[in-house]
């Protein structure tokens, strides 16, 4: 009772939209065109809609026919993405390419609930002639989730609203529709006979005789577990640099519009039972980039990701992406990819002298919607006379953006648009004039930039930023100066006269070793010289030094020179001592007994010498 009573209230409601439609037709368009072939197909697998049309019109009028008019409900038409007619001649495999043809939005009165779009035929339709057509379209959002709230155990059913006739401001002869289901698990759908499925299809007509803007509303309720993700915004900056490179840089804001997740999350699950658990969520993303990317990177606000696997060959580089959790509906994720790719492969020469970027619009996301895209292309400092072409509507903008180095900024053309899909994936071009001697403007600026730099250190050193020379502070720090260069000059002499010494003690130790009282002598000689040298050395640093600061070097010098001269009078008395017992063979013992007193005077002036150096630093 309950279906037989929704089928009577659909086939009213049928009825209305007829007498509403064909009302209006007349002031739609013309009665001259016929529509003697539709054959429909709709396409319902993944979350975009696709819709084909081939059509065959005729002419049944006296008068040629230059345009041919499309007609859309107006609720399909506020998803529409992508509209595009096609010519066709011939059939089978004799079929030859379609010729794209020019369409607009048509102007005019009609049906408040309908939108037209005017195709303008590469030649007019005369008295008798036909003329076939293909007409591809692709909707966002008309895949409505019911129920709107499921678990992580449900699949996910959607509910699909068209219409079983193909809705023309023309009448139809002949026509039929098919919509392709993802599986063939279909809870319900509006029967308008002739109508039935098989294998995942759904079958409507033919049917024959349809009223111009005749509009039947039937409901298909199905299973549809692929991935719902939209992207709710994306910023691609294509950077370009004559260096080599361009650098391109994506933002995204992305979620899962399917049906809302409903009650908790087990991990386990998900990852224990995958089949059963989750079917409607998605946690990889596969994008498709150019063959000779380089550099790819991807991270979020936390920080890098590592879950990503690139791939690459010859023709195309593929990275898919995992994020940090798996993506239920109405969840969101928000990250950031990157990479450069080769200037030689995206930006050639005009004729016109110019330069131009080929590169692609849309998202490399493989089945991504994207509700809001920015595309900014940053040109090179110094581009002027800049053009995008674009082989769709697209907002356009210019801006100026600073980056290192940059003296008048560079030029930023911005393009902004609704509703992408992946068919709007397709080349664009961004043309300007840019002179490479440009090039060289920020090598040069740096080189300035350094140059300046070093030339001011230069100057520092040279000039003398003192407030007065004859100012107490000045003169105490010239005096302290002055005192520290005496003293480590004084320093540097003790240490030679120390290392004087030192050989001849060894000469010494030789002497008791060997017997070779000759070899001691000489070493004798040779450091009297080095004391007599040295002497002279530290008389002329003292008499070198200003009266000012002469005292103060004394007054630190005095003891040191004295207990020094000591220690080497000691030493040069043990070595005598030492050369004549050797001399008259005397034995190891009477030896060691007359130098003893000599050694312990000796040891006691080495520590009190080394005492007053380290003072020195005072």
């Amino acid at each position: 009772m309950a279906s037989s009573s929704m089928r009577r209230s659909l086939l009213a409601a049928s009825f209305v939209l007829i007498l509403f439609f064909v009302s209006s037709a007349s002031a739609a368009a013309p009665a001259n065109l016929v529509i003697s072939k539709v054959d429909r197909k709709i396409d319902l697998v993944s979350q975009v809609v696709r819709t084909t049309a081939q059509i065959k019109v005729e002419n049944k009028g006296m008068e040629p026919a230059s345009e041919v008019l499309l007609a859309v409900s107006s609720e399909q038409a506020k998803s529409m993405a992508y509209l595009r007619v096609t010519t066709t001649e011939g059939r089978g495999k004799s079929k030859a390419p379609g010729v794209v043809l020019s369409v607009k939005p048509a102007e005019g009165e009609g049906p408040a609930n309908v939108t037209f779009f005017s195709v303008e035929l590469p030649k007019p339709l005369g008295k008798g002639e036909a003329v076939a057509l293909d007409i591809y379209s692709a909707y966002s959002h008309l895949l409505k989730p019911f129920p709107v709230e499921i678990g992580q155990s449900d699949v996910q059913l959607v509910l699909f609203h068209d219409s079983a006739y193909y809705l023309s401001p023309y009448p139809v002869k002949v026509q039929t529709t098919a919509m392709r289901v993802p599986s063939f698990r279909v809870e319900s759908f509006t029967k308008v006979e002739p109508s039935k499925i098989t294998d995942g299809e759904i079958k409507y007509g033919p049917y024959e005789n349809i009223p111009a803007l005749t509009y039947s509303p039937i409901t298909a309720h199905f299973e549809n577990n692929e991935p719902f993700a939209v992207v709710k915004d994306l910023e691609r900056e294509i950077e370009i640099s004559h260096w080599g490179n361009i650098y391109i840089t994506e933002k995204y804001r992305l979620t899962h519009a399917g049906a809302r997740h409903k009650g908790g999350f087990s991990r386990f699950d998900y990852q224990s039972k995958p089949s059963a658990s989750g079917a409607a969520s998605f946690r990889h993303l596969l994008a498709r980039l150019p063959s000779r990317a380089h550099s790819v990177y991807y991270r979020d606000e936390i920080g890098n990701i590592s879950t990503s696997h690139l791939r690459s060959d010859l023709r195309k580089t593929e990275l898919e992406l995992e994020p940090r959790y798996p993506l239920f509906g109405g969840w969101q994720v928000t990250f950031t990819i990157g990479y450069g790719v080769p200037l030689q492969d995206f930006v050639f020469k005009a004729e016109d002298g110019r330069r131009f970027l080929n590169i692609t619009f849309g998202s490399p996301f493989v089945n991504v919607v994207v509700e809001n895209l920015v595309v900014k292309v940053v040109l090179p400092e110094g581009s002027t006379e800049t053009t995008a072409l674009i082989p769709f509507h697209a907002e356009q903008t210019l801006k100026t953006k600073y980056t290192y180095l940059d003296t008048v900024g560079r030029t930023v053309i911005e393009l902004t648009k609704k509703n992408v899909i992946p068919e709007h994936n397709v080349n664009f071009q961004v043309y300007y004039r840019f002179n490479s001697i440009a090039l060289l403007a920020e090598p040069l600026l740096l080189v300035a930039g350094f140059f300046a730099f070093f030339a001011a250190c230069i100057a520092y050193t040279h000039f003398d930023f003192s407030i007065s020379k004859s100012s107490s502070s000045y003169q105490a720090r010239q005096l302290r100066e002055e005192v520290l260069d005496a003293v480590q000059r004084i320093q540097k002499v003790m240490n030679e006269r120390a290392v004087a010494s030192e050989k001849l003690e060894a000469s010494l130790r030789d002497l008791a070793r060997t017997g070779n009282v000759a070899a001691s002598k000489a070493a004798r000689k040779e450091t009297d010289v080095k004391l007599k040298e040295t002497a002279k050395d530290l008389k002329a640093i003292l008499d070198s030094l200003p009266a000012s600061s002469r005292s103060t070097v004394l007054a630190k010098v005095d003891t040191l020179m004295q207990k020094e001269r000591e220690m080497q009078e000691k030493l040069q008395q043990k070595h005598t001592i030492t050369v004549e017992a050797y001399e008259k063979k005397l034995s190891s013992k009477e030896i060691d007994s007359r130098v003893a007193p000599y050694q312990q005077k000796l040891t006691a002036l080495k520590q009190e010498v080394s005492e007053l150096l380290n003072l020195l630093d005072d």
